[in-house]
């Protein structure tokens, strides 16, 4: 029995003008234990159905199941086994630390000595503050509060909501190393972020845009499905060298990332030579061509233009 199921899942909004259609029937499955990474830009549908497998939303059409409970029939038994962790610090920040561990854990009938071995790895970077309010917290260490509030209950299930938006490098790096050592337990894991690298630390990934999924695969199986040449472009004028690479009726696409262009061409024939002739011709410096590896986010973007 798979973890979590989602079956053509479509959830609709009241706009203006008509309705916004947050998403658009999408499915998946995730296996017990994986670490499942749901990865789009922000309004592409993440939170919808988050909140739809938490059951605190209703789709307009479509089933979920997590661990194998309805997530309209089954609402409560589903809120008795997952742990939720939602983009926005959403904790009492007028309680302490300490308080707002003992407060979670007192709703779902437990206690923090009886669960403690599960968060003590987490908890301990944070117990010299638990008497500190956790409105008056870093953002690394509200993460932690958060996780440890998600987890006090010993879920079977966790979903984290855009866990490390708006946290420093550090923090990310160590918010990602707590997760791969839950997943030791068992814990199975779903996870959105806007961040594209940290697809590759996820067992598989949903790309998603505009409420439709792009790709499901392993982060090597995505990669792998990029079947053109991808070259690295740079040279003084950075600007204007992309203007004219995009002039060139040739290319397929040319984005910047980071301090050069990715440029990948509708055929293979003659990139490379194509792309110094754009060069000289428009007299640039310090010009450096080379093919390169792609990634997700080069993967997300050729996937976007399907």
């Amino acid at each position: 029995m798979k973890t979590v199921t989602v079956e053509h899942i479509v959830k609709t909004y009241p706009a203006e003008h008509g309705t916004v259609e947050a998403l658009k029937g999408i499915s998946f499955e995730i296996d017990q234990g994986e670490v499942f990474g749901l990865i789009g830009p922000d309004g592409a549908g993440k939170t919808s159905l988050f909140r739809i497998l938490t059951t605190l939303l209703l789709a307009n059409s479509g089933n979920a199941t997590v661990n194998g409970f309805d997530v309209v029939k089954d609402y409560k038994s589903i809120r008795n086994c997952i742990g939720y962790m939602p983009g926005k610090f959403s904790l009492y920040q007028d309680l302490s630390v300490q308080e707002n561990l003992e407060f979670f854990a007192t709703i779902f009938n437990t206690s923090i000595r009886q669960n403690y071995g599960l968060i003590k790895e987490i908890y301990e970077q944070i117990e010299p503050f638990k008497t500190r309010k956790a409105g008056q917290l870093s953002g690394g260490m509200k993460q932690k509060l958060a996780l440890c509030c998600a987890l006090i209950h010993k879920p079977t299930v966790l979903f984290l909501d855009e866990p490390t938006t708006g946290v420093d490098a550090v923090s990310r790096r160590e918010f990602w190393e707590m997760l791969h050592r839950l997943k030791v337990q068992g814990i199975t894991m779903l996870v959105s972020t806007p961040y594209m690298d940290e697809a590759s630390l996820c067992d598989r990934v949903a790309l998603i845009q505009k409420g439709e999924l792009l790709s499901v695969n392993t982060p090597k199986g995505i990669i792998s499905e990029f079947k053109k040449p991808l070259w690295s472009v740079s040279a003084d004028d950075m600007f204007g060298l992309m203007k004219a690479i995009k002039k060139d009726p040739g290319v397929e696409s040319c984005y910047p990332f980071g301090q050069v262009h990715h440029v990948v061409f509708k055929t293979e024939e003659n990139s490379e030579t194509r792309l110094q002739q754009i060069a000289v011709q428009n007299n640039y410096n310090k010009v450096a061509i080379k093919v390169i590896e792609p990634n997700i986010e080069d993967c997300f973007m050729a996937l976007m233009q399907d």
